[in-house]
């Protein structure tokens, strides 16, 4: 089980006006002076006062835009005093958190090719001991729930409690139609396991489109979350980061009016005793099939023990491949998706190959 953490309310950070949704925006990177302001007063005037934008930008090939570098970070600092907005970027590196403390970054926050690194995690950490400065934590890029809690706890154990995530969703070895899969499950996941941690949404980098903003946003609200960071940029189309992805602050504005917030629970008792209800049937229904999943490991052991005695491997491919395909097009007549039904009895059949692989070393 893991511990809680020891963390400060958003509510006195002194960053957001509440009630949700807490927004972050700014461009992808923060390109030139000009840019910067321009996209900052555009998003002030929404009454967002939460400006983000990349300074240092962790590119996949050699040669593409990297960000501007530690020049950037005057503009920042313009922004704040100018406009009375907070400031937040990206950092990677030991001298990318003292470079931002020096230029007074009011928030930073830790990609997710970095949060999957310890030691980077742990680097900053340490730079960043005796500073009181809100961190984010962006989940890393593998669906590796322990790994993220254990960025949060690198940050928590020098101090740091002004702590958030933000879910981007994870690397997709498939096709699928957002840049990152969603991967919902572990953001329930670390909800249920810090319940009182600020929590958001980073629809820009899942869907890597705009066209998907307001569908990934509003599931993010519908599950609870606490805000989003958005990307947004005076004039997306001459980007020179992830174009495609952000919107103006005028179709920012649009994309927020349309989005609905959801009230964690609610005082109406005719409302809580049919939840109550539906959740009483829930749990006998998932008694039920932890009976039926029982049921089915006693057979696969006994199949075990029936392949061990006649010394039959335990792999059998064309089997498998049937039983899937078959599955996924029954549970098409139940109404269930393709891939919740291949992720449930995927994993059915790895614990049923382990079971028969226990049987077979037994005794070896």
């Amino acid at each position: 089980m893991t511990d809680r953490l020891d963390i400060v309310p958003v509510s006195e950070w002194g960053f957001f006006t509440l009630p949700k949704p807490m927004v972050i925006a700014g461009p992808c990177s923060a390109e030139s002076e000009e840019q910067v302001m321009e996209t900052a007063r555009g998003l002030n005037d929404l009454g967002i006062h939460v400006f983000r934008a990349g300074i240092w930008k962790p590119r996949t090939h050699p040669g593409s835009f990297e960000g501007v570098g530690s020049k950037g970070l005057p503009w920042l600092k313009k922004v704040q005093e100018e406009l009375g907005m907070k400031v937040s970027c990206e950092v990677a590196s030991r001298d990318h958190v003292y470079e931002s403390l020096k230029y007074g970054v009011d928030m930073l926050w830790i990609g997710a090719r970095t949060t999957a690194n310890p030691f980077l995690v742990q680097e900053i950490a340490d730079a960043l001991q005796g500073a009181d400065v809100p961190v984010l934590v962006k989940n890393p890029v593998n669906p590796d729930l322990d790994l993220w809690i254990g960025a949060l706890e690198r940050l928590n154990r020098v101090g740091i409690k002004k702590l958030g995530v933000i879910h981007r969703g994870f690397t997709s070895f498939e096709k699928i139609q957002y840049r990152n899969n969603p991967g919902w499950r572990i953001a329930v996941e670390m909800r249920t396991l810090q319940p009182d941690i600020p929590f958001f949404a980073d629809p820009s980098h899942m869907g890597g489109d705009k066209k998907y903003l307001y569908e990934l946003s509003q599931m993010a609200m519908d599950l609870g979350l606490d805000g989003i960071m958005i990307e947004s940029h005076c004039n997306p189309s001459v980007a020179l980061s992830d174009a495609k992805q952000q919107v103006t602050p005028t179709e920012l504005k649009g994309l927020l009016d349309q989005i609905i917030v959801r009230e964690h629970q609610s005082d109406d008792s005719a409302f809580n005793e049919n939840l109550a209800s539906l959740r009483t049937r829930i749990d006998l229904i998932d008694e039920d099939l932890l009976k039926l999943l029982s049921s089915r490991m006693a057979v696969s052991r006994s199949i075990g023990e029936f392949k061990k005695a006649n010394n039959v491997a335990i792999i059998q491919t064309s089997r498998w491949d049937n039983v899937l395909k078959n599955m996924i097009a029954k549970g098409e007549e139940f109404g269930l998706p393709k891939e919740f039904v291949k992720t449930i009895f995927n994993a059915i059949h790895e614990a049923s190959v382990q079971a028969q692989n226990e049987i077979m070393d037994r005794d070896a």
